[in-house]
């Protein structure tokens, strides 16, 4: 059973404190710009509304903020999939709660109870934000990796369209050692978050498959694979150079 709640006016409220506070926060630290989209005159203005899924690239422990933050400046409220151990701290679990976000117990059996929350959500019309990946990643390049299916198989249960946001940039805020010396850094360094948002995707059409259609593992892996090719191509923009594989880098042992 879902143990998720929409937030009320006063999580509504609270977000955007949130979202102010952080804001400013990160801007002692980094400058945010979102990208053109190609032959455009004009940055992406906002996200759809409805239910969407929001995916994006993962190399800073400060990427869930960023990426929260970029959405909000796009006119919606990211209702993020967080590790569990946030939601044990004593303020900190209460107010990501209050602000919608949605547990994810990793490596356990309740892992899967996460998309039974966000199927929720989406129902309920909110933006659902993931890392396809499941975590930093771990290309000395700063490269995505390949994505696990979890948005995909959460697009085929909600139908809600998948819309990719790819951040470079990001590991130089917060990296994943020397963190502090990195923040003190960056007081006088501020190095900038470029964020690009890519066209929705509808994974059904993707897949070519009706609304009743169940696809196979294989299918949902390949759509996988797709989806997060979309994401790399936005990367790929943004830093100008090819990756190294179109649909992620492969995953290795830390």
């Amino acid at each position: 059973m879902s143990s998720w709640r929409k937030p009320g006016p006063g999580g509504a409220a609270l977000y955007a404190v949130a979202a102010g506070l952080v804001g400013a926060l990160l801007a002692v630290f980094s400058r945010q710009q979102i990208e053109r989209e190609r032959s455009s005159r004009r940055t992406a203005e906002a996200l759809p509304g409805g239910a969407i899924i929001v995916v994006s690239n993962h190399t800073s422990y400060a990427d869930g903020l960023l990426l929260a933050i970029a959405c909000r400046r796009l006119g919606r409220s990211l209702r993020l999939l967080a590790t569990s151990g946030v939601f044990r701290a004593p303020v900190l679990g209460t107010l990501s709660r209050r602000l919608g976000f949605i547990a994810v117990e990793r490596g356990t059996e309740q892992a899967a109870a996460a998309l039974d929350d966000a199927v929720l959500a989406l129902e309920q019309g909110e933006a659902v934000g993931l890392f396809p990946e499941g975590r930093l990643t771990r290309d000395p390049m700063m490269w995505p990796e390949r994505a696990k299916t979890g948005a995909v198989r959460l697009a085929l249960r909600s139908d809600a369209p998948i819309v990719p946001v790819a951040m470079v940039g990001a590991h130089e805020v917060m990296g994943r050692r020397r963190i502090a010396a990195t923040l003190v850094k960056n007081l006088w360094r501020r190095p900038t978050v470029r964020t690009k948002v890519g066209a929705p995707i509808v994974v059904r059409e993707l897949m070519n498959i009706g609304p009743t259609t169940e696809p196979t593992p294989e299918e949902v892996r390949l759509a996988a694979d797709e989806v997060m090719g979309r994401l790399v191509d936005l990367v790929e923009q943004l830093r100008g150079e090819d990756a190294p594989d179109p649909h992620g880098v492969p995953r290795v042992d830390d």
